[in-house]
């Protein structure tokens, strides 16, 4: 059967869908933000296969008009367990807004890229409405958007300290990261007639209760700072976020508390990793790997990027402290077998678009497949926010073998031309030194055949930025990393005769880079013969180390103070130097560095310039002037 056109093989988004499948009802209505595309990266379509294949009846209305008459929202009745909500893959604040704040003209989870198919917050939104509408069914809600804001948290877009969203939307339950087991439990749970008000231990959910239920703090218990503390002393809100980062990336973590008035907010503990075997039930899904027959003629560009691409395992131990993959996925990596990954393979080979590349064999970080450390029995005492910095654990296995085995693997299907690794490269985990004869061959191997067999003509990495203390706090490695890495590089491009470019991201405005760092990046990178492309201006968001040292000012880990980038004027002057050889921002870096006294950074980036030069000698001769004159009048002045 042809997937894009027979409307069976997808779980019904309208009443008509629902009676073509035979059925007289629903169990559960999933709303989601994004369109529905049938394919296990998108979550909605994720939790409806793994409902479907526990034998429940699953509806999905994807984007619901939140602004009409509300008919969306009706159209199913009241399902026979529960409403499901989530804001989509992205938390719709990113969706919507860029770094300064200006609303996008675009939106690549909707057809077409048309912007407005969502609300800002539609899990409060889609949340409320439902539970108006149909006050007796149980609402839940998920999703990057509800798990990343559980607590308290720092809304950049409204630039304040919110509380946790479960105190702004009805929803009953919020369930945080990935959501295939606490769905299916509390399923069961209301198939079996519990009421929801009785879920007070289903792992990684998140509930309201009454603040007279906080416990003593014990080694099960961890009480947080109130949310009125947290408003009224920001260093309340740095300690908080140490707990919540240690706690998520436990295996075995403790209930956190935190008071909102009269409510308690109870978040339990995140399920362990998954093994392998739950891992690939979930991927083994009959997903069509299609939008919606609905969509015919429309171009998703989100689902455009990764119609042909293969996830081959969750979580991320890099701790990298702007991201939120660990708080969401968590830092131990769930991989799936060598046999799961194939079959998708070849259920990619017989897609009717499909020209024999798979465009990335990839990850939250490309190669971390495989990778645990070898004392579990010290993984699960670890509270190490990164397995990675500020240098690798000793614990950690990094043998990168089981991906080589799996790109030979792949590449030997027949109907494959080639395989690309499309995800960031984690360089710092490829070149460690391990000590291990056997590995660090294996490692050696794996750089060389990446680079010379997985790059489609440009190869991703993310150092993010060059100078030392900036990369610290983002938890990233020293650049000499980069440089060594870009010879390995170099090489094998010569070796094999190949033209093939190393694309590295950065980013400005981070917390503890100023102006001046990011003028040492320009000049680095243009040593390097770089134009660069992949950059942005750091963007907080909910829950990351980062966005809580923007916020407070203080890094949670050592109490001290660090110095952010915050108006609109220093991001602007950071960001500029990423453009150094633009005519449109040469006059005003000269200018900066003037400022900055830097004639080095000004010799470097436009060598050569004897105008420049002597435009900087010039201002310093009558700055230096100026001075003489202010220090003269004021020793006159105190005669």
């Amino acid at each position: 059967m042809d997937p894009t056109r027979d409307i069976k093989l997808y779980l019904p988004t309208s009443v008509k869908e629902m009676k073509l499948l035979g059925w007289d009802h629903v169990d559960v209505v999933l709303f989601s933000g994004d369109a529905y595309v049938d394919h296990p990266s998108f979550g909605c379509a994720v939790l409806g296969r793994v409902l479907q294949a526990a034998g429940y009846n699953v509806a999905i209305v994807p984007q619901p008009n939140w602004q009409d008459d509300l008919r969306d929202f009706r159209k199913f009745g009241a399902p026979r367990l529960f409403f499901g909500v989530s804001a989509g893959a992205m938390d719709s604040m990113v969706n919507h807004y860029t770094a300064a704040r200006r609303r996008r003209s675009d939106d690549a989870y909707t057809p077409g890229g048309r912007h407005g198919a969502r609300p800002d917050y539609p899990t409060i939104v889609y949340s409320d409405i439902l539970k108006k509408l149909f006050p007796d069914v149980p609402v839940i809600t998920g999703g990057i958007e509800a798990s990343m804001r559980r607590l308290s948290h720092y809304d950049y877009w409204q630039d304040c300290l919110r509380p946790s969203i479960m105190m702004d939307c009805k929803a009953d339950l919020l369930i945080y990261g990935m959501g295939e087991k606490p769905i299916l439990e509390i399923a069961r749970l209301l198939d079996a007639g519990e009421s929801i008000s009785e879920f007070t231990d289903i792992k990684q959910c998140v509930l309201r209760t009454s603040a007279t239920d906080i416990p003593t703090a014990d080694s099960d218990n961890i009480i947080l700072h109130s949310f009125e503390e947290c408003r009224s002393d920001k260093r309340c809100q740095a300690e908080n976020f140490r707990h919540i980062e240690e706690q998520s990336n436990r295996m075995e973590g403790a209930t956190l508390w935190q008071r909102h008035g009269d409510t308690a907010i109870r978040v339990n503990p995140m399920h362990p990793p998954m093994t392998e075997q739950e891992i690939d039930r979930s991927f083994d899904l009959p997903y069509t790997r299609m939008p919606h027959p609905r969509y015919k003629g429309k171009v998703i560009p989100a689902y455009e990027m990764i119609r042909h691409s293969i996830n081959m395992h969750r979580g991320c131990f890099g701790g990298c402290a702007f991201c939120t993959i660990s708080a969401h996925q968590g830092k131990f990596i769930a991989s799936r077998s060598k046999e799961s990954i194939l079959r998708e393979a070849c259920q990619i080979t017989t897609m009717p678009d499909f020209k024999g590349y798979i465009s990335d064999l990839g990850g939250p970080s490309a190669n971390m497949y495989k990778m645990r450390g070898r004392n579990t029995e010290a993984c699960r005492k670890c509270l190490r926010p990164s397995c990675l910095h500020p240098r690798p654990c000793p614990n950690m296995n990094t043998d990168h073998s089981p991906l080589l085995e799996i790109y030979n693997a792949v590449d030997a299907i027949p109907g494959v031309k080639k395989s690309f690794v499309g995800s960031g490269v984690r360089y710092d985990l490829s070149m460690h030194h391990t000590g291990n004869p056997e590995i660090d061959k294996n490692n050696r191997r794996y750089n060389e055949e990446l680079i010379a067999r997985h790059v489609s003509g440009r190869l991703k990495v993310a150092p993010e930025h060059t100078e030392e203390h900036v990369l610290d706090i983002m938890r990233k490695p020293s650049f000499d990393l980069f440089y060594d890495f870009k010879k390995i590089f170099d090489n094998v491009n010569a070796k094999c005769g190949l033209r093939q470019q190393l694309i590295p991201y950065f980013i400005s405005s981070h917390p503890g880079c100023r102006e001046v760092d990011m003028a040492q990046l320009a000049a680095t990178t243009r040593h390097l013969g770089m134009h660069l492309e992949q950059v942005q201006d750091f963007t907080p968001t909910p829950m990351t180390l980062s966005t809580e040292i923007y916020y407070t000012g203080i890094h949670p880990y050592t109490g001290e103070k660090v110095f952010t980038a915050v108006d609109a004027a220093e991001k602007l002057a950071q960001r500029k130097y990423f453009f150094w050889y633009d005519k449109t921002y040469r006059a005003d870096i000269e200018r900066s560095l003037h400022r900055l006294h830097r004639p080095d950074l000004l010799a470097q980036l436009y060598p050569g310039n004897r105008n420049s030069d002597q435009r900087f000698q010039l201002r310093n001769k009558t700055e230096n002037k100026s001075s003489s004159r202010r220090s003269d009048s004021k020793k006159s002045g105190r005669r």
